[in-house]
């Protein structure tokens, strides 16, 4: 595996490339088409434009200047004690690496740091080693119901981690 970066912060492109790495890895898994790569793009693009480094996270996985993966904290509900994890995923070449628990372990900490009470996130069913991933830094299905905010028919779920900030159990 080349050697990969994470990087903290927007990158010339990356909004290209994290919608493209959706579009393509949920198209081909799940025939998600053109209304969820333009709610991807039109969603982080809003994200960026108003993002606040106190608030907010981006953190790259990059290799040679290339984006093979993105994490986000949306902290615009801060003020409620919530971070919302979004637009996490990683290229085909480094899934299953151990590169998404390295994001994941930045976007947590960082949470921590900025005292948020919570960590959520959207997500559906189906999703297997995402949810395995989730459940095993910490995060609990709290919620259950179907729906179509990615323009398909699942079953979305929302996952939750409480932040104690003593407690260190990404490892």
């Amino acid at each position: 595996m080349a050697d990969v970066r994470i990087q903290r912060g927007y990158q010339p492109g990356a909004i290209g490339r994290i919608t493209q790495l959706h579009a393509r890895y949920y198209h081909a898994e799940w025939h998600f088409g053109l209304y969820f790569e333009a709610k991807v793009a039109t969603e982080l693009s809003a994200f960026l434009t108003c993002y606040d480094p106190a608030r907010d996270g981006i953190w790259l996985a990059t290799t040679q200047g290339a984006i093979e993966g993105s994490i986000v904290i949306d902290g615009s509900h801060g003020k409620d004690g919530r971070g919302h994890l979004r637009w996490f995923i990683m290229s085909d070449p480094f899934r299953g690496k151990g590169l998404g628990r390295r994001l994941l372990h930045e976007a947590v900490e960082f949470c921590r740091t900025r005292n948020y009470q919570r960590i959520y996130l959207w997500t559906f069913e189906g999703l297997h080693p995402a949810r395995h991933l989730y459940e095993s830094v910490g995060f609990t299905l709290t919620e259950q119901r179907n729906g179509a905010s990615w323009g398909t028919p699942v079953t979305e779920q929302c996952f939750v981690r409480l932040l104690d900030q003593h407690d260190r159990t990404l490892g």
